[in-house]
């Protein structure tokens, strides 16, 4: 199988961990990386001997032969950049969430289209152990109509996780923490409920010196009828709490739980029970001092290769996930 080459952009925390998977995975060759760091790019290339380093992703982009380019730079980049990656003819694959607003969402799948090149946007959780069953379940039917939902982001970010960078907790850099905390949980909102079609919303900063919310509630309604609330916060004291679905409906309720969606907490669905061969092996990103959402990251890159190699369909692509950057403008506009 031929490898395919890529390229890593940003090299913080989320960054080191594609390059991580990028290095094990058979058939993926990471071939350069780009930070404006140099110290950063220093350290990996110690332990990365072939790898070639750039301070400058344009420069990149003039002298490498690449396949895949993963972004995984702040917010506020992942749309110029992936458009740059469309326009020099690679693959992308960008970092959740996809862009700051629809608007840019829409122009990175437009440019991808004409320079005929894929775009995929990252959403590991999809490939956790609960929410795999879960997904069966409700699209063959299991569930029957469904009725509600809840989810539950309630995590802990310590006033200096947002002062070790500098795009954190602005508004122009970040988003908020719907785009940060939230992106993979509404992700899966609407993959099995539609698009939010109302939402009632109520949100402040009450816990940390930053631009953005801190702890929010809203009301939602979808498009397949389902009615719902969604309770998302940064303000939890000390560790993450919980971040959770409980979905009800006409033969069955279900609540994936634990911290990161890893657990299936409560299982009750008429004449389908849980198999007792699943192993439920999700881990969260550690990032030293707090945790992130699911590390299945190499689920993805090689479900990505055998995408793009023999034209599979599995991950995300722009179009679903515009669907989320839907999702946050419609919670936030109703705030």
């Amino acid at each position: 199988m031929k490898e395919l080459n890529f390229a890593v952009i940003g090299c913080g925390h989320i960054g080191k961990r594609h390059i991580k998977i990028i290095e094990e995975t058979v058939g993926a060759n990471l071939k350069a990386i780009c930070d404006i760091k140099e110290e950063i790019l220093f350290d990996l290339a110690e332990d990365i001997p072939d790898v070639v380093t750039y301070t400058s992703f344009d420069h990149l982009l003039d002298h490498e032969e690449l396949d895949v380019i993963c972004i995984c730079t702040p917010h506020a980049l992942h749309a110029p950049m992936s458009i740059k990656a469309a326009e020099a003819g690679h693959h992308i694959l960008v970092e959740k969430p996809m862009a700051l607003d629809s608007e840019q969402s829409k122009k990175m799948i437009e440019v991808a289209k004409e320079n005929n090149v894929r775009l995929f946007v990252v959403k590991q959780n999809r490939y956790n152990t609960p929410i795999l069953h879960v997904n069966k379940a409700i699209k063959e039917g299991k569930l029957g109509k469904l009725f509600m939902v809840q989810c539950n982001v309630m995590w802990n970010r310590h006033q200096e996780y947002y002062n070790q960078s500098p795009w954190r907790g602005k508004k122009a850099s970040e988003g908020g923490a719907l785009q940060t905390q939230v992106s993979h949980f509404l992700d899966l909102l609407v993959w099995w409920f539609g698009n939010i079609t109302e939402a009632k919303t109520i949100m402040d900063t009450l816990n940390h010196d930053i631009e953005i919310e801190d702890c929010g509630v809203s009301a939602l309604r979808f498009e397949n009828g389902a009615i719902g609330s969604l309770l998302w916060t940064t303000c939890v004291y000390n560790v993450n709490y919980e971040g959770s679905i409980t979905i009800i409906g006409e033969k069955g309720t279900i609540k994936i739980g634990g911290k990161y969606l890893n657990e299936l907490e409560f299982w009750d669905v008429q004449s389908y029970p849980v198999p007792t061969d699943l192993e439920f092996d999700d881990k969260p990103n550690e990032y030293g001092t707090y945790q992130g959402s699911s590390s299945n990251h190499d689920k993805l890159i090689v479900e990505l290769i055998d995408h793009i190699t023999d034209s599979r369909k599995g991950v995300v692509e722009g179009d679903e996930g515009l669907k989320s950057i839907q999702a946050i403008e419609t919670i936030y506009q109703n705030a």
